[in-house]
């Protein structure tokens, strides 16, 4: 059962002073609970926070919920954000979660009561315009790919941002976006979720499982130009298994997700094709850790399914000149391919010359993700815990170039 909104005393009435309150809020799709549950879990273990996890969707309060319970989450307040008027537009948007604006409308009092809030996006530092001057905001990211998107200016206007490796701190630096004493390389979280689980397959057989993971950007994605001709021709191959897994956000809409699920059915009822356009397997890492190879395009996914170095291979569906390009130093890690002919042969051909990329794809990780020592997600909350407990006031809003047409679409 959903705990109902509780209303807490304003943060000038406390009684303990010792103890700060800390908010994990989720405003955007599920799969961004993977990467700051993790984070949430530690910190409910120590006296010093009082923890609550808050959503508007019913769907990530639950995920929430089980996540906790699977990995001994502690004093937790897990607060579903319901009322009729979010509903209404969650609905009339055809979306699991209502709008991110109406949330933050919705939530901007309770949430100006917090010492504290953490967020796996960008969105919700709208709420400093709304009144929360005083609260300190702690960003987690939310994957750690190459494209520009993850390097947002707005990351600058946070308090305090957690990093997975080197290659966000260097990127970060370089553009501006942290400072010293208000970040910490802490590793990647969501591996602290997933590691040790044991996926079942989809399918009854032993052939290779492949990964199609397009990303969600008509700009950016290879599913508009060339999604279909993969499925057809996997379809009429009896090599491999495949599983269809886009980005969450491709049909994150219950008319999109419709339209899309009768085009897939003659694909999906084949015993050797698994489609999933939004389940909690396509953003857990099962998938991930089924797959023999992996074909992608843009989506940080990459450095979760190398964080097992194995083949892959990548679909330049939108012209990329991606050689030099930073935001595409994942597109040395496999073949990169202009079309989607003979596309069956072509991962064949990836998984017997893997040994070309290993080595690329071995540096790339060490890049990404911090390893050794605690978990990830211990690292964090001993990161988070010591810039709190120094008593730093939260950073006063300076100008952004961000439309809020922008800062919505990029979350």
């Amino acid at each position: 059962m959903i705990q109902q909104p509780i209303n807490f005393p304003a943060r000038t009435e406390k009684t303990d002073r010792k103890t700060q309150s800390i908010c994990f809020f989720f405003n955007a799709q599920i799969h961004h609970l993977l990467h700051a549950m993790p984070l949430a879990l530690e910190l409910s273990h120590d006296p010093r926070f009082r923890v609550d996890i808050i959503a508007a969707g019913a769907d990530h309060i639950a995920l929430a919920r089980d996540l906790a319970a699977r990995h001994g989450g502690g004093r937790l307040n897990f607060i579903h954000l319901d009322n009729i008027w979010l509903r209404t537009l969650s609905h009339l948007s055809g979306h699991a979660s209502p709008p991110k604006l109406a949330t933050l409308l919705a939530a901007r009092h309770r949430l100006a009561r917090y010492d504290a809030i953490v967020v796996p996006e960008r969105t919700s530092l709208l709420l400093r315009r709304l009144g929360l001057a005083d609260s300190r905001f702690i960003h987690t990211c939310h994957g750690a790919g190459d494209r520009a998107v993850g390097y947002d200016p707005r990351i600058a206007l946070f308090d305090f941002v957690l990093l997975a490796g080197e290659k966000q701190r260097r990127r970060m630096l370089a553009q501006g976006l942290i400072r010293e004493d208000h970040y910490a390389i802490a590793g990647y979280g969501k591996f602290d979720l997933t590691q040790g689980q044991r996926p079942a397959s989809p399918f009854t057989d032993n052939r290779p499982i492949i990964l199609y993971n397009p990303h969600f950007s008509p700009r950016l994605s290879s599913w508009q130009a060339m999604g279909m001709d993969v499925l057809r021709q996997f379809a009429a191959d009896d090599r491999f298994n495949l599983i269809v897994a886009p980005h969450v956000r491709l049909f994150d809409n219950r008319r999109k997700r419709t339209a899309a699920e009768r085009m897939l059915a003659e694909f999906a009822a084949l015993p050797h094709i698994h489609v999933d356009l939004g389940s909690r397997a396509s953003v857990d890492m099962s998938y991930v850790q089924l797959a023999a190879a992996y074909i992608g395009d843009v989506s940080s996914q990459i450095y979760e399914f190398i964080a097992t170095p194995r083949p892959c291979l990548f679909l330049n569906g939108h012209g990329a000149q991606w050689r030099d390009d930073p935001n595409y130093a994942h597109w040395h890690y496999g073949p990169v391919h202009e079309s989607a002919d003979r596309i069956p042969d072509k991962v064949a051909a990836a998984m017997a010359a893997h040994g070309m990329y290993d080595a690329a794809q071995r540096r790339g990780l060490s890049d990404t993700f911090t390893s050794g020592g605690a978990p990830a997600s211990a690292r964090a909350a001993r990161a988070v815990a010591d810039y709190l407990t120094r008593g730093a006031p939260a950073a006063r809003p300076v100008p952004t170039p961000y439309k809020l047409r922008e800062a919505l679409r990029h979350g």
